[in-house]
């Protein structure tokens, strides 16, 4: 199993999770140098060199694997090329991008393509994106369409990674300095400032200050295959403020398993109508939680455990329900049954009270 961008935070985690279900990793990046002192840690595994601007070195690279998992970002440059050399060599790809262009990218470059090669390549197969669209896809149920969707992070805190950082700048680079939102069945881009609002998690969180319209991988996984006009994405107010701190740190390892202490509640609630669902995910760092998530990706692919070919985000392509239990041992599921909406006041995005489950 390829790993892109092995010896990255992320990828260590994707290494560590593939050995524990039993897979032989192929360890690839660019430095040469950070492959070889990550093989000291993983003796007999793989290690090859390979760049994104060199096609012939990914083709070698991927010579022989069953699927390419992509951990390095920014994956505006990455992607592109990573999939054509999946194509190439008639493979799987999975990537962990949050960049939102560069995952509209990937679907609208490549969907014809993979589709009639009969590849599957999914992207956002990571926190942000797969996570948010899993637990959507399974609230919604039996749902074809819905009029608002809502996904809120509640995160204790957040140290970023040097490639969120890299991946921030390049977003921000590609959207000239702009905000973006899904709005009106479509992406818009906007200068409006981001307006703060309460939003009641699940016990022990509870209400917490949310940045709205803090807009992530989500809207790409969800809306590209649910109808759903309106989808909203907050982040809790302090977490916003430690990710733009001129001098963020990375995350320190706090358990044997190399998480940090962060830990995070994922709420989402759709809408239909005047009946609202809702579901939520807690968990122990954002980071790690990206690996369980793209290895039982690919054990599904490699299994036929899959809804057709092509590119698919998680809950277009995956059993939702099922996957979401798969992993049960890194997530907590916490289920609200169906309610109505209080038919006097109406919905209130971002001021969802827990006690109306």
């Amino acid at each position: 199993m390829a790993v892109f961008g092995a010896y990255g935070h992320t990828g260590r985690f994707v290494v560590a999770e593939l050995r524990e279900r039993g897979y032989v990793p192929l360890l690839l990046g660019r430095d040469q140098d950070k492959l070889r002192a990550l093989a000291q840690t993983h003796p007999g595994l793989g290690v090859r060199q390979a760049s994104v601007d060199d096609p012939a070195s990914l083709d070698r690279a991927l010579q022989g694997a069953a699927a390419v998992i992509n951990c390095a970002g920014p994956f505006a440059a990455t992607a592109a090329p990573i999939v054509e050399a999946a194509l190439r060599a008639g493979i799987a790809y999975v990537d962990v991008a949050a960049e939102i262009e560069a995952n509209l990218d990937t679907f609208a470059h490549f969907a014809e393509r993979a589709n009639a090669a009969g590849t599957v390549v999914v992207p956002a197969m990571a926190f942000y994106g797969g996570l948010g669209d899993l637990l959507v896809t399974t609230a919604m149920g039996d749902w074809t369409t819905a009029d608002e969707v809502h996904v809120a992070y509640g995160l204790s805190s957040w140290s970023p990674t040097g490639g969120t950082v890299a991946s921030g700048v390049v977003s921000q680079q590609r959207r000239g300095g702009r905000r973006v939102r899904y709005t009106g069945g479509q992406v818009e881009y906007h200068d409006d400032a981001l307006p703060t609002v309460q939003w009641d998690f699940p016990a022990p969180l509870g209400s917490q200050s949310v940045i709205a319209e803090f807009t992530m991988a989500d809207i790409v996984t969800i809306a590209s295959h649910l109808a759903v006009p309106e989808i909203r994405t907050y982040m809790t107010a302090k977490a916003a403020a430690e990710l733009s701190a001129p001098y963020a740190s990375a995350p320190d390892a706090v358990d044997e398993r190399g998480r940090s202490a962060q830990t995070f509640v994922v709420d989402v609630l759709v809408r239909s109508g005047a009946t609202e669902r809702r579901l939520a995910a807690t968990g122990q760092d954002i980071y790690a939680v990206s690996a369980p998530l793209a290895v039982e990706a690919v054990d599904r692919i490699l299994t036929g455990r899959t809804r057709g070919t092509g590119v698919a985000s998680a809950g277009a392509i995956f059993d939702a329900p099922d996957f979401l239990r798969a992993i049960s041992s890194h997530l907590s599921l916490h289920v609200a049954p169906a309610y109505a909406a209080d038919q006097r006041s109406g919905p209130r995005p971002g001021v969802w009270s827990m006690s109306r489950r």
